[in-house]
């Protein structure tokens, strides 16, 4: 798709080509009412346990329980029992099983069409949003195609070349490093200064790029505040009711069951959740709104176990009031992950299936 909008960063670099890409997919039928936009939130790193932590509280208020079509899917990648983000999220954006550490990539290391490459080419707008740095494994796999994850430079020059109308995350280092000037539209954050999104004005001629960190943004516990829920509405703001495609990520989920640390997982099971009850109200009024949300993989092997304790006569017992949090891993498993969808097409994606038909899903309800 050939813009004729300018990229609102100020970005002086040299920006490399993208290999020619095939499409060869399956692509699911669908006859009832098709979305005019989709919104596709990725929990990194959240399995069903670190979902049913947001029931531990009182009142069991959270927006997991809004939704009624449920799947779960299975996330072999096509190399390894366990996937990585990069398989994970390339199964996602490019509906193909591929090896750990492929962005964008087949296992013949061939490029392969991806979703915001389709998308843009049906007149769709298209955004990333993540807390990580938006060129890594997972924003990374829905614009641009790399043999390896950690070939961030140039997937940063990718960014710049592709179809993206809109993304928010951390990053700058990786455009500053190849010479480029930041410019307008970038925050260096810190546990005292969050960006205040409220008093944008968004030129609908212009692409926009924010970069508000020069690696991974700062972690909930760290005070990054409501980063992603005011940049995935932002987005939305941008967008302003035209068709769009949407891909929003809590990176940091994932980042949390990597160091079996349950405050880090539950704090930012929080925030996406905030971010998705915002996201479902947006979608409620509006009608037209296909919302999905899952994860590439689960992080930790967390479990939520009963609290131990010995009885009067010595013997050990289960005290069934008392829930605390154990990791039986600092890697990924192969734990089954859950799907959640709602607004026109939610049906979809009920049932048990692979990670990759996820995309077949989407490209189906597209108009």
């Amino acid at each position: 798709m050939t813009h004729m909008r300018t990229l609102t960063l100020l970005l002086v670099l040299t920006i490399l080509g993208i290999s020619s890409c095939s499409v060869n997919k399956n692509i699911t039928s669908y006859s009832g009412k098709k979305p005019k936009k989709i919104i596709f939130l990725i929990g990194d790193g959240m399995g069903l346990t670190q979902i049913s932590t947001l029931f531990l509280g009182k009142d069991n208020t959270n927006n997991f329980k809004r939704f009624k079509s449920i799947g779960f899917i299975n996330t072999r990648s096509g190399s390894h029992k366990i996937t990585d983000s990069a398989a994970g999220a390339t199964a996602f954006s490019c509906g193909e099983k591929t090896y750990n550490n492929a962005v964008g990539m087949n296992m013949d290391s061939a490029s392969i069409t991806n979703i915001v490459e389709v998308f843009s080419g049906r007149k769709y707008l298209t955004g990333v949003v993540s807390t990580s740095s938006i060129t890594h494994a997972t924003p990374a796999s829905f614009y641009a195609h790399a043999k390896h994850r950690k070939l961030q430079y140039d997937i940063a020059q990718q960014l710049l070349k592709s179809d993206i109308d809109f993304f928010a995350g951390g990053g700058s280092e990786y455009f500053h490093k190849l010479g480029a000037d930041i410019g307008l539209y970038s925050w260096e954050i810190d546990s005292s200064n969050s960006p205040s999104w409220t008093n944008l004005s968004f030129d609908p001629n212009k692409r926009y790029g924010f970069l508000s960190a020069p690696d991974g943004l700062p972690n909930m516990l760290t005070g990054r505040g409501d980063y992603l829920k005011s940049a995935s509405l932002a987005a939305i703001d941008y967008f302003d009711n035209k068709p769009y495609f949407l891909m929003v990520e809590g990176s940091q989920i994932d980042w949390g069951g990597h160091a079996t640390d349950y405050e880090y997982v539950y704090s930012e099971m929080q925030d996406f959740d905030q971010t998705l009850g915002a996201i479902l109200d947006y979608a409620e009024k509006d009608g037209n709104t296909l919302v999905v949300v899952t994860a590439d993989h689960e992080t930790g092997g967390l479990s939520l176990r009963s609290q131990s304790y010995i009885d009067n006569n010595g013997n050990s017992r289960s005290d069934y009031d008392k829930v605390e949090a154990g990791f039986n891993t600092g890697g990924h498993t192969a734990a089954l992950i859950p799907v959640f969808a709602y607004g026109p097409g939610a049906q979809s994606f009920q049932g048990v299936y692979e990670n990759n038909e996820i995309y077949n899903k989407l490209m189906a309800l597209m108009r």
